[in-house]
């Protein structure tokens, strides 16, 4: 799928015709053009929770949130904004989020307050494809951005990925190592940069800062969702609150299985050795 829109080109190249000032707006624009597509999948989840929130319905709204994001997936595939290989690493993220969600919801760490056909152990299935719409940002982000690794250690970054994803589940018995682990992600990601392509211009950044920023973003967005009632937080149950900012750490941490997960998928095609695009 091509980025370029013509009409918002051809505004972007006047913009740019400025000088530098314009270059640089122009670039943003174009970057945040790219992300707003590849958080597609996101955003409908987000329009669905709104929605039901608003609009009457005729079975339970977990439920209701079940049958139209099945719905909105169909359409994703059947208008090619997803291949069905992308779908299909989608679905991994499903499958791990569901387990996650099925061992925190028995835990006490939050809950879905709302009746539903489609729950299993208190966990309504929609509740999956929330982690599908982080799956479906970090595959389309690869997509659309054409990003590349360099200096990527692979068996060591998975590992300090699976010790993370590991101590969400044992620091409920053991002490909780997430400091540790965030230094041992630095350490392990450290001299590895990530590629990304904005109009015809490469730039690059460290990976760790891409974790901590799509970990805010992350961050952001579950503020939303509790907001919209996706589920709650104990202290959320008598009146909404900011998540805390604790949880902008975990998400950042969590990010790391996903691109975990997505650089598996890939297999070579992730890494570059000597990348020959400009970049910045």
């Amino acid at each position: 799928m091509s980025l370029e829109w013509r009409p918002l080109e051809a505004v972007l190249g006047r913009i740019e015709a400025r000088g530098r000032a314009g270059r640089l707006v122009a670039q943003f624009v174009r970057f945040g053009w790219a992300q707003a597509w590849s958080c597609a999948f996101a955003a409908c989840v987000f329009a669905g929770l709104g929605l039901s929130m608003l609009l009457p319905l005729p079975i339970p709204r977990y439920d209701a949130l079940l049958v139209y994001l099945v719905a909105v997936t169909a359409v994703f595939w059947a208008l090619r904004l997803e291949s069905g290989r992308e779908l299909l690493a989608i679905l991994g993220f499903h499958v791990v989020g569901l387990v996650f969600e099925l061992f925190k919801v028995q835990m006490g760490s939050w809950v879905y307050p709302e009746p539903a056909l489609t729950k299993l152990g208190g966990v309504p299935l929609y509740s999956g494809f929330m982690y599908a719409a982080v799956g479906s940002y970090v595959v389309r982000s690869w997509r659309l951005l054409d990003l590349r690794l360099t200096g990527y250690r692979r068996a060591a970054t998975a590992v300090v990925a699976a010790a993370v994803y590991l101590n969400f589940f044992t620091h409920h018995w053991l002490p909780d190592l997430r400091s540790a682990l965030a230094v041992a992600v630095l350490a392990v990601t450290w001299g590895t940069w990530v590629y990304f392509t904005v109009g015809r211009t490469r730039y690059r950044m460290p990976l760790a800062l891409a974790f901590v920023l799509i970990g805010f973003f992350l961050w952001l967005a579950e503020n939303i969702a509790t907001l919209l009632g996706a589920w709650n937080y104990p202290d959320q149950a008598e009146v909404w609150t900011m998540v805390s900012l604790s949880k902008f750490g975990s998400w950042a941490l969590l990010v790391t299985v996903s691109f975990v997960l997505v650089v598996a998928w890939k297999k070579r095609h992730a890494l570059v050795e000597s990348p020959s695009a400009h970049s910045a």
